[in-house]
């Protein structure tokens, strides 16, 4: 996960930076409003038809960027190896699997090259979401500081999560643009005269004013959506008919409605109601809680729901499936920034749904975040939906610390699932929690702060801030370990129809453009696996693996809404390494298993950003 988009990490848009509403534009407010966060002049799919297809890179790119960032990996006898094996695979088969790519992508416009095999990727994975997929971002503290007690908060972000759904599926939602230009484009006057320009040009005319319209075709699996296990490859389910909220609180899980029959928002004091109900629901905490065996190993996962439906819980089943999203109500308060990054990234395993699409979790102390089942998407859209719900949550909040909760009914609105459970179930369930727990407690999480300097001061030298945290990472894991290795930052391609997400290497332009390596070698190599063909040698090779097997894999993300963000490590001796450059620090927040220590990783990051500063400042090195 990442903060990025990519094999388990969250949401970045980098090196894009998208100015939509959210936490740029004050709006107005009224009653009248209150279904919607906002009614955008310009529809929300409006650009979607016309925007540009990912290309595909010319092999003969793909193959010099491949090598360059082979180079400073190997020896010299190494990189010998490797370019030969490259170059026999550009002259050889691979051209011949490139020129079938081309033509299968020009056989399906409609869509990327890239997006069918990420999407086998990874629901064809049979390792446990938890850790190895699932991210979490978390939400900053509401500025009022009496509005962060648990049922108010909760309460707001339901009825906002809600209001986003409703503006959304209206189409009445900004439409996600990256603007080069904002004094141009994004003006009310630029967005009454392209809103008449037919959908099929419209990009084109957004690109005039140098604006940036990005992909929005996740957006649609944001709600009522959930991760179905099956045997050898999961599936999506997605059904929008669903009006119910599935909230988790000792492992107990509930559901009631929090839109009406005519598809309108209940009564925010409704919800607070219901809300109410569930927290001071006497039920003991669940003696074999379901939710841990979304932990498990899918195929495992997999034969055990065909078990629960065997035994009669297809109905209740479906209510978790489709229910619009899930909070989780967690009993426990938090600590400090380690204590919230191991609750939201993986918790205790029995207060979870790892599926759903995504899940709001909210702490006793009203410490909140997102934990998102990644296969369906990248964070692109988590994060805009993140930065909405903030926004509006905070600023428009429908209910107060004095709002009396409805007088109404929760007993029968409010419902607690039942499930049948034989034996076989209930020691899958203590199965589940055996592995959950040997999984977790191998993971340690430490935080960074480096406080001499941020984004202001790198760039008045000129001095891109990313690559600075780069230079930072490599330097602090040289100093550690003597090696320089394997380093994985994820970059969006939303900037094209259905893009997925780029490898930034030592190609951050070329990346962000779509015209890195990795996605194109990969798409090659899944082709030739869906047809029977035996693999070249260029993906037999050792630096091949090496390369791919990413010991530092970051991503970055700074948002107003989010304080901070985090993700396991993706091999066994790597280090998560989630940061972000603000205008006057730099933070970061790193995981590793037993075989790294990230303490003193972390050290040595610190003692590389002073170098770096003092470089910077003229000051000799200590």
């Amino acid at each position: 996960m990442q903060f990025c988009a990519t094999l388990r990490k969250p949401g970045n848009l980098k090196p894009l930076r998208s100015t939509s509403t959210a936490l740029t534009n004050k709006r107005s407010y009224s009653s009248e409003d209150r279904e919607y966060l906002h009614k955008s002049i310009v529809p929300t799919m409006h650009y979607q038809k016309s925007l540009p297809r990912l290309p595909v890179p010319k092999l003969e790119d793909t193959i010099k960027r491949y090598l360059a960032a082979q180079r400073p990996l190997l020896d010299d006898d190494q990189f010998s190896t490797t370019e030969k094996l490259a170059r026999d695979f550009e002259n050889g088969v691979g051209k011949q699997m490139h020129e079938e790519l081309v033509a299968q992508d020009k056989q399906n416009k409609h869509t990327s090259y890239i997006s069918a095999p990420w999407f086998d990727m990874y629901l064809s994975a049979r390792d446990s979401v938890v850790l190895n997929f699932n991210p979490f971002m978390s939400f900053n503290p509401d500025p009022k500081t009496e509005y962060n007690n648990q049922l108010v908060r909760a309460t707001n972000m339901v009825a906002s999560a809600v209001r986003f759904m409703k503006t959304l599926r209206a189409g009445l939602l900004e439409p996600e643009v990256f603007h080069l230009n904002p004094a141009k484009s994004d003006t009310d006057s630029f967005k009454k005269l392209i809103r008449w320009v037919p959908s099929s040009l419209s990009w084109y005319g957004a690109f005039m004013v140098n604006a940036y319209p990005l992909d929005m075709s996740q957006y649609f699996r944001l709600f009522n959506a959930t991760r179905i296990p099956k045997q050898g490859k999961d599936e999506l389910f997605t059904d929008p008919k669903g009006r119910h909220l599935l909230v988790m609180r000792g492992g107990n899980m509930y559901v009631f409605d929090v839109m009406d029959r005519d598809g309108n928002l209940v009564e925010p004091a409704e919800i607070q109601a219901h809300l109410k109900h569930i927290l001071s629901d006497p039920t003991p905490a669940a003696a074999h809680p379901l939710g841990l065996l979304t932990s498990e190993n899918r195929d495992t996962w997999a034969r055990l729901r065909e078990k629960l439906l065997a035994t009669g819980n297809g109905e209740v089943l479906g209510l978790v499936d489709s229910a619009l999203f899930c909070l989780c109500l967690d009993d426990e308060n938090m600590n400090d920034h380690i204590h919230i990054s191991h609750n939201m990234l993986h918790g205790d395993g029995t207060n979870r749904w790892y599926d759903k699409s995504f899940s709001i979790i909210m702490a006793k102390c009203g410490n909140a975040a997102i934990n998102f089942e990644h296969s369906w998407g990248d964070g692109v859209a988590v994060l805009r939906f993140q930065n909405e719900v903030f926004k509006d949550s905070t600023e428009n909040p429908l209910v107060n610390p004095g709002s009396q909760p409805a007088a109404v009914d929760s007993a029968s609105a409010v419902r607690r699932l039942q499930f049948n459970l034989d034996a076989e179930l209930e020691n899958g369930v203590i199965k589940a929690k055996e592995n959950f727990h040997t999984a977790v407690s191998k993971l340690t999480i430490d935080a960074m702060q480096f406080m001499k300097g941020g984004k202001e001061q790198l760039k008045k030298k000129k001095l891109s801030p990313d690559a600075i945290a780069q230079l930072a990472f490599q330097m602090g894991f040289l100093r550690q370990y003597g090696q320089t290795v394997a380093t994985y930052e994820s970059c969006s391609t939303a900037a094209f129809r259905h893009g997925r997400t780029e490898t930034i290497r030592p190609l951050t332009k070329e990346a962000a453009m779509a015209q890195g390596f990795d996605r194109h070698l990969f798409a090659m190599k899944y082709l030739a696996n869906s047809k029977g063909q035996a693999l070249h040698s260029l993906y037999q090779d050792p630096a091949y693996a090496a390369i791919n097997h990413n010991i530092l894999s970051t991503s970055t993300l700074t948002s107003p809404a989010v304080n901070l963000g985090g993700f396991a490590p993706v091999v066994p001796n790597g280090f998560g390494v989630g940061y972000g450059v603000h205008d006057e620090w730099i933070g970061c927040n790193v995981s590793s298993y037993p075989e790294r220590n990230v303490h003193e990783f972390l050290q040595c990051v610190h003692k590389s950003l002073e170098d770096i500063f003092s470089v910077l400042e003229g000051k000799p090195l200590s």
